[in-house]
């Protein structure tokens, strides 16, 4: 790590931490000048562009997400922790992908696969919009399918 007072290549790490958000703190000695100085370390996720039905393309919205789970959840009890987790697992198996873009369908299905488990109302009001369920036989048809596979 190069020295911010001498420019100096060379440095030693004197103490190291770690902080809540993932993130590395290393405080440093110049073996010139002798300064002390400190580093910040972080890993840089990133999430591939959602490609839509359209064929445009948006940035994964984390937030977006989220707000459209609680939108299915409400007024059931399926816990804020239950929410978070559900769009912190679709986020990482999106990293884990490691493609620049993907379909946002394959959001979709890992949105109801994860609510298929926690809640099959609110599994039930996602898909009516997702999977276009506009009309009462479609939802019956959807209400079979999970009937079926309890």
């Amino acid at each position: 790590m190069r020295c911010p007072y001498c420019q100096y290549d060379e440095s030693k790490v004197i103490d190291t931490s770690h902080d809540l958000h993932g993130g590395t703190r290393r405080r440093r000695e110049c073996e010139h000048c002798h300064q002390r100085f400190s580093t910040y370390e972080r890993v840089i996720n990133t999430t591939p562009l959602m490609v839509k039905q359209d064929g445009s393309r948006e940035e994964f919205d984390r937030e977006k997400l989220a707000r459209g789970i609680r939108m299915a959840c409400a007024k059931r009890k399926v816990s804020a922790a239950e929410i978070e987790r559900l769009v912190g697992t679709v986020e990482s198996n999106l990293q884990k992908l490691g493609k620049s873009e993907i379909s946002s369908r394959v959001v979709g299905d890992l949105v109801l696969s994860g609510l298929k488990e926690i809640d099959q109302v609110a599994y039930l009001r996602y898909a009516s919009v997702y999977l276009n369920l506009n009309d009462l036989r479609s939802i019956r048809d959807e209400i079979d399918r999970l009937l079926e596979n309890k």
